[in-house]
């Protein structure tokens, strides 16, 4: 792997090129963060801003992988390169990525136009990792268009993904759960397109009519643009073509109007926003608990010998592991 980010190396050109290998390698430079990271996406972030990025988000049942996975197919027999970053939930003993890219979507992932990655979610909220900026960004350095964004699946907090994605598709399936809660939750307001999967299943039709009554309400995000209902079974391959038809459609209606330069100064909003996280929060946290400080400040806080606030100001203003031992036995 390399360990320095030269424009002039076979390395780099190679990335740039899109070969395989060394992309593998730079999403593991931007995974394992630090100075190496940001030289890495220093260099390729001029080269980005031409992708499409499509997020597929919705409740666990609804078939988002296995959407993802015929919807890459479809774009890659196109003759396009596809990156899809599929949100893990992590392992709380590991913090790594629990489902696994390749176990659920092992066609997809065999195919030569399509290059899937795993992110852990690591208990960030919203159905997204903090690394989904970064690998989207590398994935549209490298020429790969579309991204396909897929979300954790933890049910209807993953609203999010409208930060990263140029088109969220919400998908749904017939029979899960209070559509009126779903829509107060905000997973349907998010939307670009709704995607009704496992069409087949009993209640297909009552989905379609709430989500058509659902689509025809004015929306203050997506003026001009009506959102579709499409309707896929995606473990039989139907209804693949029509939903990445209006994901072009609706690409182009970005394209023709003002919306996808305000798109993309929202998304760089999110992505200022995860850097302030990363900065702040989780620099911190990570300093805090190699040198055994956060175990002691926790112990001090369960203790009632100091309060949380206090400590997290503790922690902000980075002292030596010494001062938090007598901070937390104050």
């Amino acid at each position: 792997m390399a360990s320095e980010v030269d424009v002039s190396s076979d390395w780099f050109e190679a990335l740039i090129g899109g070969a395989k290998a060394p992309l593998g390698e730079a999403l593991t430079i931007v995974e394992r963060g630090g100075p190496p990271a940001r030289a890495l996406l220093n260099r390729l972030h001029p080269r980005s801003g031409n992708a499409h990025i499509i997020g597929i988000t919705g409740p666990p049942g609804s078939g988002k992988s296995t959407l993802v996975n015929e919807l890459a197919i479809h774009f890659a027999n196109l003759g396009r390169r596809v990156g899809v970053v599929a949100v893990d939930p992590s392992s709380p003993f590991t913090g790594g990525a629990v489902l696994g890219d390749r176990i659920r979507m092992r066609r997809a992932s065999a195919h030569e136009g399509v290059f899937i990655r795993s992110a852990a979610s690591r208990g960030f909220l919203g159905g997204l990792a903090r690394t989904t900026h970064d690998f989207v960004r590398v994935f549209d350095a490298v020429g790969y268009d579309p991204v396909i964004v897929e979300t954790v699946g933890i049910g209807q907090s993953e609203v999010d993904i409208w930060q990263v994605a140029h088109t969220p598709v919400v998908v749904e399936a017939p029979g899960l759960g209070d559509s009126i809660q779903a829509l107060k939750a905000g997973v349907l307001e998010i939307a670009a397109i709704y995607c009704i999967n496992k069409g087949d299943l009993p209640g297909a039709d009552a989905k379609r009519r709430y989500l058509r009554e659902l689509s025809a309400r004015a929306r203050d995000h997506a003026p001009d643009w009506k959102i579709p209902v499409v309707t896929t079974i995606a473990d039989q391959g139907q209804g693949i073509g029509e939903l990445a038809s209006a994901i072009e459609d609706h690409a182009r209606h970005l394209r023709e109007t003002d919306r996808l330069h305000a798109l993309e100064h929202e998304r760089a909003i999110a992505e200022i926003r995860a850097c302030l996280q990363a900065f702040f929060v989780d620099a911190p946290l990570a300093k805090a608990r190699s040198s055994g400080a956060l175990r002691r400040l926790a112990d001090a806080v369960a203790a009632r010998e100091m309060n949380a606030a206090d400590a997290a100001t503790a922690m902000t203003h980075q002292p030596s592991s010494d001062d938090f031992a007598a901070e937390g036995n104050a």
